[in-house]
């Protein structure tokens, strides 16, 4: 007899790195993220070199990156595409701004959120790019 959690068990879990430089809003995110099944947080980074390192070294699905990121959010999207070109990136932002969601786009960001959006709507983002064929 099959479960539903044995069932769950099989679908493949998307790698997460988490990159924000305010350590409340990263633990906080980490949280969220780890209680999904589907989900798994691969590491953390508070800036760039830190980043860059986790991306180089696990070659994670996703990336979720601060656009204000130490060391530039664009650059360091730069970075992560030349380094790992498979990993898909979300820019999580306060800035809702046209040139800051065009210059992330232009760095290789898939996806742009604005901080304060609900746990659901983040996931959602999460989920939708992690899935893109």
């Amino acid at each position: 007899m099959t479960t539903a959690s044995s069932e769950d068990s099989t679908v493949p879990r998307l790698s997460v790195i988490l990159c924000d430089d305010n350590a409340i809003l990263l633990e906080a995110l980490r949280e969220v993220v780890e209680a999904q099944p589907d989900l798994e947080v691969l590491g953390t980074a508070s800036d760039a070199e830190e980043a860059c390192h986790l991306v180089r070294q696990h070659k994670p699905n996703l990336v979720v990156l601060d656009v204000r990121f130490p060391g530039g959010g664009h650059l360091v999207a730069q970075q992560i595409g030349r380094d790992s070109p498979a990993t898909r990136m979300l820019a999580f932002s306060a800035y809702d701004d046209g040139t800051s969601m065009e210059e992330m786009r232009r760095a290789g960001v898939s996806e742009y959120v604005v901080k304060g959006v609900t746990n659901a709507e983040f996931l959602a983002a999460l989920r939708r790019l992690g899935r893109r064929p």
